[in-house]
């Protein structure tokens, strides 16, 4: 033990000796050319230095020195007394000419050990530009600074200014930026008040320097010397494309500036007064231009720009099951370090992670560091894992191109834990449990039909919708007149002995054509006789009183009835009446005038029904003219089913970017369903276009918002998005409606519509009709609560149709986007920044802008380039 305390008290000693070997040298960094300046060389410790040498050299004259000084202290604390003692040597210099030189080394012995001061660069500016304030030369200088302030007490704007300062200007959407705020005073400052520094708008800003004391050095500006101090120093790291302002920085100094008391004497100058002048210094304007970052970051971009390097290990690789464990990440470099995203990691099946754990270690400047990602997870079942490689992907300022860094894959082995014996099993086989999602994805691509329609043709309000409605009403009207007509028919005694007519002459006839066969001559022509007059009689509503010739052959062809059939029946009826009176013509002429009998009859009914049947050759034309345009809206539908297969195809070989193309296609013709929008989203899914998905799941859901794939999808995307937005809570009694409304898409809702309608009419009818108490009673309670129902679901369709008909709902499609005050880049403020695939409404637009609001209700202007219309 005492060997160990006299090796601590060597070493100690050792240490001691060591700290006092150096010896420190105080001289300005910056000097003018005919300025004098001083130059210290300080040797502090516990024994005094001896021997000390120093040459100015060849770049400077030694114009004093050198001056020695010693100081000795002494301190006793718990009885120990230590003792220090301070060497100093001063020198006045003048440089010989301009440049930059070194100091040389100076020599001392301290206990016969020579001990060396280190080289110190200084610089020397052409002569004039020496600071006429604070010079530490002659008195003549400080003459000439008593002569610029005047008794007027006017500080010039060249004596003290205030400087914002950017290392970099031009920069990419994230690249770090730093600012840095200095004073630069050639005058004696008192004090400073109502310091006000830029907010930094557009950037994301932390603050890397702020100073309490203010220590000046001296620095050259534009070829002058100065007083500097910094004030504050930032790292920007802008959020925004395009040219973003910084504002100016403003402070108040406090200086004292010497009043001349206007006397000749020489010692006018012992005697002047001092006043305090307060001078508001403000910086200038500057403006960072900011582009934006290329197109096609990988889907494992984590938002970082600069240079880095990631690398990945465990803090544990052999562990029992149930035990804890960590993944450590480690992305380091130089960059916006701070705004680092968390890479993803897929740890194997039977391992559940915890809340990862992040802390940074930022160096001073701000701009490198490290950011440090902590994974905890635990174990379930024993085996050998594997943790896949990690990527992270970033974009290289230098390069101009997204890098992406991957670690090594990292081996696992679980051993059996005791208390996990006879309850865990190894890997390949496991203990029943609840199945666990291990992953999500989207749904896989809808590979039926497409259901193709044009672009807003809805069923609602369509011309086979009027028509189909109008075939309704008029159905009902024609069964309403049917049954009508049918009891007037029943109680029409003309219009029945009118439709019988023709029956009835055949009945007769058949009795004539029995006396024809008996040959009984007057009784055959009496009988077809009374057949013929009976039968123009009914037919024609005639009376047989008042039937003559010329009534007979006036009405008939009143009725369209051929001129041959009128002369024949009219001759038919001269030989009865001449059979009369004249003798027995024989039994061929009786046969001939019953078969003309029969044949008149016929043609005269015939062609007085034919003038109430519709012609049938417009009908006809009609439906060729129907086939022909059916026959051109399918070989389109034909050439878009081919489309449509060959996208699904590309889709399912993984080839996304002609699934795209596809269905992009499809859609340039003018044609549209949500089957079609929600391929094309998962198309655009797959080809990592995020802000491309949603807008067409938005889609699919606009024409249909009972698509369930399409809701699925849009969901899963809605929560990785980065923008987390808090909608204002919906009426009750419209959330509940617009649910109802969303079962069905609106064609649909227009079906049942029909449907329903065409049941009240049913309903209405038996109102209307039905002969008893207790069926009007049916058909009117049911037919009341039809129609509510068809008016519900007309109203549901026509509700759909105008949702979908509004354009005022769109996508953010960039990936980063500001949210302005006003329509305008320059006179207005940011408000907030949006991310790529945030649901935004139009509520108004002024040329190239247009007013959005978002759901939580917070409205604000944006281009109209960075949005696209769902």
């Amino acid at each position: 033990m005492k060997r160990l305390f006299a090796t601590l008290a060597a070493v100690w000693a050792a240490v001691l000796s060591y700290a006092q070997t150096e010896i420190q040298v105080q001289v300005h960094n910056v000097v003018a050319e005919d300025e004098q300046f001083n130059v210290t060389f300080i040797i502090e410790g516990e024994a005094k230095s001896s021997d000390f040498t120093w040459s100015p050299g060849d770049d400077f004259q030694l114009l004093w020195g050198p001056q020695q000084g010693r100081s000795t202290s002494v301190q006793m604390i718990n009885g120990k007394t230590t003792k220090s003692v301070q060497t100093t040597y001063s020198y006045v210099l003048r440089p010989v000419k301009a440049g930059k030189f070194s100091i040389s080394r100076a020599v001392a012995k301290v206990k016969g050990k020579e001990i060396y001061s280190d080289p110190v660069s200084i610089e020397v500016v052409p002569a004039g530009t020496s600071s006429s304030r604070q010079s530490q030369g002659s008195s003549s200088q400080q003459q000439s600074s008593s002569q610029r302030q005047s008794s007027g007490a006017v500080v010039q704007d060249d004596d003290i200014f205030l400087t914002v300062s950017l290392n970099r200007s031009n920069v990419v959407v994230g690249e770090p930026v730093t600012a840095t705020i200095k004073l630069y005073q050639r005058v004696n400052v008192a004090g400073f008040e109502s310091a006000t520094f830029p907010t930094f708008n557009g950037f994301w800003s932390q603050e890397l320097e702020a100073p309490t004391n203010i220590e000046f050095t001296r620095e050259t500006y534009n070829g002058q010397i100065y007083n500097s101090a910094l004030l504050r120093k930032f790292l920007l790291i802008p959020q925004q494309q395009g040219p973003v302002k910084i504002d100016p920085a403003e402070l108040v100094c406090l200086v004292n500036v010497r009043v001349s008391s206007g006397g000749a004497s020489i010692f006018d100058g012992f005697f002047d007064d001092y006043r305090t002048v307060r001078k508001k210094v403000v910086s200038r304007p500057l403006t960072v231009n900011v582009s934006p970052l290329p197109a096609g970051a990988p889907a494992s971009f984590g938002g970082g720009v600069g240079q880095f390097d990631i690398s990945a290990r465990l803090s544990k690789d052999t562990l029992k099951t149930h035990e804890a464990a960590s993944l450590i990440l480690t992305v380091s470099g130089r960059g916006n370090v701070s705004l680092l995203e968390t890479p993803k990691v897929n740890f194997p099946p039977d391992m559940e992670v915890y809340d990862t754990k992040v802390s940074d270690k930022i160096e001073r400047g701000g701009l490198s560091g490290s950011k440090i990602y902590e994974f905890p997870f635990i174990p379930r079942s024993y085996g050998d894992f594997i943790i896949e490689p990690v990527k992270y992907s970033y974009y290289d300022v230098e390069k101009k191109q997204y890098v992406t860094l991957e670690t090594p894959p990292l081996p696992v082995m679980v051993e059996r834990g005791n208390e996990s014996e006879g309850a865990i099993v190894a890997v390949g086989g496991s203990q029943p449990k609840d199945v666990r999602n291990l992953g999500s994805d989207i749904r896989f691509i809808n590979t039926k039909a497409s259901g193709l329609s044009p672009k807003g043709d809805y069923f609602v309000g369509s011309v086979l919708f009027w028509i189909i409605l109008a075939m309704l009403v008029g159905a009902a009207a024609a069964c309403w007149l049917s049954l009508r007509r049918l009891a007037a028919r029943r109680a029409d005694v003309v219009g029945t002995k009118n439709r019988k007519a023709t029956k009835m002459a055949l009945k007769r006839l058949n009795l004539a054509n029995t006396f024809l066969k008996q040959n009984l001559y007057t009784a055959f022509y009496e009988e077809l006789h009374k057949a013929l007059l009976g039968f123009i009689s009914d037919k024609l509503n005639i009376p047989s009183s008042e039937l003559s010739r010329e009534r007979i052959t006036e009405t008939l062809k009143a009725g369209n009835v051929d001129d041959r059939y009128i002369e024949t029946f009219i001759s038919i009826l001269d030989a009865c009446e001449f059979a009369r009176y004249a003798p027995d013509a024989g039994h061929e002429a009786m046969a001939a005038h019953y078969a003309a009998a029969l044949d008149v009859i016929s043609s005269i009914d015939s062609d007085m029904k034919a003038r109430k049947q519709v012609s049938k050759g417009a009908v006809l034309s009609i439906i060729v003219l129907m086939s022909v345009s059916f026959a051109a809206g399918a070989q389109e539908k034909e050439y878009a089913d081919s489309l449509w297969d060959a996208a699904n195809q590309a889709y399912t070989e993984g080839r996304w970017a002609d699934a795209v193309d596809g269905y992009e296609l499809i859609s340039g013709m003018g044609l549209e369903s949500a089957a079609l929008y929600c391929n094309t989203g998962d198309a655009y899914f797959k080809d990592g276009n995020i802000a491309k998905a949603i807008l067409y799941y938005e889609r699919a859901l606009k024409l249909d918002p009972s698509y369930s794939d399409a809701r699925f999808n849009l969901e899963l995307l809605n929560s990785g998005i980065q923008d987390r937005i808090d909608p204002v809570p919906e009426f009750v009694l419209k959330a509940w409606a617009r649910d109802l409304c969303y079962i069905m898409d609106s064609n649909a809702w227009a079906a049942v519509f029909l449907v329903l309608f065409a049941l009240m009419l049913a309903m209405l009818l038996l109102f209307v009709l039905a002969p008893s108490a207790a069926g009007r009673r049916t058909g009117f309670f049911t037919g009341i609560a039809l129609l509510i129902l068809a008016v519900l679901s007309l109203t549901f369709s026509i509700w759909q149709k105008q949702d979908s008909m509004r354009a005022d709902d769109a996508v953010v499609m960039r990936p980063v986007t500001s949210v302005k005050s006003s329509p305008s880049s320059e006179a207005s403020t940011d408000l907030f920044i949006l991310h790529e695939g945030t649901k935004v409404k139009i509520i108004d637009a002024v040329g190239s802008w247009n007013n959005i609001e978002l759901a939580d209700g917070r409205q604000g202007w944006i281009q109209s380039g960075d949005i696209e219309v769902i």
